[in-house]
């Protein structure tokens, strides 16, 4: 793909989340607590989670397999990233974790399963075909530390909010309760901001313009279903702490 035709696919990646956040604003994506059954075929909520996100594993690693024979320890290192987060995110928690019992509508699947084909496709050979850059001195750069620490952080408090949650349909038998403890204390959804800390982490460590559009998807799509839960839960539950905030504690 020449650089030009490559810039126009990013840019046009990078309108089109744009166009998503504030649809998402407009109309909550239907399923998990939206689900309505009005939004055509659906599949088990387990089965589709897995095939919608299955794509983002597999094709990072079939570009690495494919893209060259010697991987240098930075390249070696954006692989455990990636492959860390997506193996746990496409098979291992909506097996043992917390996935909505209601069903998945096919067209989110399709949507999702396209997003992660075209993502995992456009970080995976931006990586691959950046080597220069990803020498052993990269190791070094305070771009690769800094957001080394941050999708770690974004690890942590991703993964643990969402224990969290687990542990209340566990316990309760119920779908739904006001989730406390840990970062819940001072926002609704936390799992999603630790998501969207992976994803920055991510961009500042490889400093790549197509992490930095992930980043953006991930908040776009992320952001205004915060905001919905946020509202779902004030809805929902009167003893819902009022000073909580949605996404970012103390400011919204």
């Amino acid at each position: 793909m020449s650089s030009s035709v490559s810039g126009y696919v990013l840019f046009s990646w990078i309108l089109l989340a744009v166009a998503v956040f504030i649809s998402l604003f407009l109309v909550n994506a239907p399923y998990g607590r939206y689900f309505n059954g009005r939004a055509g075929l659906s599949m088990n909520g387990r089965l589709g989670w897995i095939i919608m996100e299955a794509p983002a594993p597999i094709i990072f690693a079939t570009c690495f397999l494919t893209g060259f024979q010697t991987a240098t320890i930075p390249q070696i290192i954006f692989l455990i990233m990636w492959e860390s987060h997506y193996i746990d995110r496409s098979f291992i928690y909506p097996i043992t974790l917390r996935i909505s019992s209601k069903p998945l509508p096919i067209t989110v699947l399709a949507a999702g399963f396209i997003f992660n084909v075209m993502n995992a496709y456009l970080n995976g050979s931006y990586i691959v075909i950046n080597t220069p850059r990803y020498l052993e001195n990269w190791l070094y750069d305070i771009r690769f530390l800094t957001g080394l620490a941050i999708f770690i952080l974004g690890f942590f408090v991703n993964r643990y909010s969402d224990l969290i949650l687990y542990r209340i349909r566990r316990m309760t038998l119920t779908e739904y309760a006001v989730p406390c403890g840990g970062f819940f204390h001072w926002v609704s959804c936390p799992n999603y901001l630790g998501e969207i800390l992976i994803w920055i982490g991510w961009t500042i460590a490889t400093w790549s313009p197509v992490a930095a559009a992930f980043a953006l998807w991930t908040a776009a799509n992320l952001a205004p279903r915060a905001h919905s839960h946020h509202k779902w839960y004030l809805d929902h539950f009167d003893d819902y702490p009022s000073k909580r905030k949605a996404l970012l504690p103390g400011i919204w």
